[in-house]
């Protein structure tokens, strides 16, 4: 995968990218909604047999400094259904590069590869949330107390779609 767009490059992951992963991955505050931080090894493991082995996950590359501030879950779960996700470097926070990244990649998933739906899930009923709507996503559904958050409390997990018949309206 390889997109342009006025500030970042989204491409395939590399193994140079583990330093920078590391610095989302491995941040707290980054993963507060998903998991517990990652240490190192385990961003490489990630990094070498996810990311890079399946090919399921994309570099979001901030063209003006270099550095590689985004991990996008670009994830087939069957075909023509992708699952969208999406990790920020903290310092790069504020700044919409999340939107115009997670943007590319969805015009890109319906242009290019052709998708029916483009889809995310999130427990953070607040940026996430946001942001998925700011996409042009709909929510499908939430489960309530479906999944534990990473202090063990029962969380809502909320369900967002794109369909290609809106992504073209």
């Amino acid at each position: 995968m390889y997109i342009e767009t006025e500030r970042m490059v989204i491409r395939d992951f590399l193994l140079e990218d583990a330093a920078d992963l590391h610095e989302i991955l491995g941040d707290a505050e980054t993963m507060e909604h998903c998991e517990p931080a990652y240490d190192f090894e385990k961003t490489r493991e990630f990094l070498t047999s996810f990311c890079i082995g399946r090919r399921a996950a994309a570099a979001a590359v901030h063209k003006e400094s270099g550095k590689m501030v985004g991990y996008i879950l670009f994830n087939e779960l069957e075909q023509g259904v992708f699952e969208l996700g999406w990790f920020f470097n903290r310092r790069f926070w504020g700044q919409e590069l999340a939107f115009e990244s997670c943007k590319a990649v969805i015009d890109y998933a319906f242009a290019e590869r052709k998708a029916h739906k483009v889809f995310a899930e999130t427990i953070d009923a607040g940026k996430s949330v946001g942001l998925m709507q700011k996409l042009g996503m709909q929510l499908e559904g939430i489960q309530r107390s479906q999944t534990r958050d990473n202090h063990g409390n029962w969380a809502d997990l909320y369900f967002y779609g794109l369909l290609e018949e809106e992504w073209r309206k």
